[in-house]
């Protein structure tokens, strides 16, 4: 350690013969790097070793004493907020981390994509809401509402979804508990599912995904056929890309723990938002509710990263 302060303190030596530029030079030194960047320094008598370690001990606690003081007042003043003042800061946060969001989202924004070897196993997942029994393809039916030309839900099959154009992508899958896994997934881009089946625009046209996406609802309702569990997605997410109807991961069918027959798939979104078992569908301008930001649990209705 002795060494390598006397190689720097050469080092700095060095380069003050070499430039001319050196502490003593600031302020009217043009080229002092303290100078170019408008720093303000403030520079003491000289101090005895012994008078430097008291000086900066004596900071050192004085800034330890002043941090923990704010700490303990933090914890006691959110202590004594009342639960209506703290939902209200929770709300105001996440609105504006939401807006944040929507600022830098873009369709062409594309998540990082993996190679296969990089699929992540064993397979690991949570949250079972919704997907109490079993369900076969051959029985599960998808309604969708919402659309253009009709007053009355689409009921669509199996079959239905897997004529629609196939996608496959190997994303990065966040869970909002702070862990991640790699994934395989295949099945139809959102974009491709609403431009085959229009949703009814705001101005009451028929939808146009591609080319008038303005115009479309502003929100997707999600739910299990149950409707035990269910979402709320933002139109412009939802038709990210990415954004898949998946019905097969990591090169199988999906496993009913994983969502069988059809769940969401997206990188653009933590795992609370990517619903499984699918049962029901809706275009919609008026924001839906969401199982997990509700009050009693309180996470954000955004939830994108």
């Amino acid at each position: 350690m002795s060494q390598d302060k006397e190689i720097l303190l050469e080092k700095v030596r060095e380069f003050e013969a070499r430039t001319g530029h050196t502490v003593d030079s600031f302020p009217d030194d043009p080229n002092n790097t303290a100078s170019v960047l408008k720093e303000h320094r403030y520079l003491s008598d000289p101090l005895s070793p012994e008078e430097a370690k008291k000086q900066m001990s004596t900071r050192s606690r004085r800034s330890f004493l002043v941090g923990g003081a704010a700490a303990v007042i933090g914890i006691l003043g959110w202590r004594w907020m009342s639960d209506e003042t703290k939902t209200g800061l929770y709300k105001r946060a996440f609105k504006f981390n939401e807006s944040v969001s929507q600022i830098f989202y873009s369709p062409k924004r594309l998540a990082a994509e993996f190679p296969l070897d990089r699929v992540t196993k064993p397979e690991r997942y949570n949250g079972g809401e919704g997907l109490e029994g079993e369900i076969t393809a051959a029985e599960w039916r998808l309604h969708v509402g919402g659309l253009a030309g009709r007053t009355d839900d689409l009921v669509l099959t199996f079959d239905d979804i897997k004529r629609l154009p196939r996608t496959e992508m190997t994303t990065e899958f966040k869970c909002i508990e702070g862990w991640s896994t790699i994934v395989h997934w295949a099945g139809v881009r959102f974009s491709d599912f609403a431009a085959s089946y229009a949703p009814k625009n705001r101005d009451g046209s028929i939808g146009d995904v591609v080319n008038r996406p303005d115009v479309l609802p502003r929100y997707v309702y999600m739910a299990t056929p149950d409707e035990k569990y269910y979402v709320g997605w933002d139109i412009e997410s939802i038709l990210h890309p990415q954004t898949l109807l998946a019905y097969e991961m990591n090169g199988e069918p999906l496993r009913p723990e994983h969502g069988a027959p059809l769940r969401i798939a997206s990188p653009t979104k933590y795992g609370i938002k990517q619903i499984k078992r699918i049962g029901r569908i809706d275009f919609t301008d008026e924001r839906p509710r969401d199982f997990w930001s509700q009050p009693e649990y309180g996470y954000d209705w955004y939830s994108g990263h």
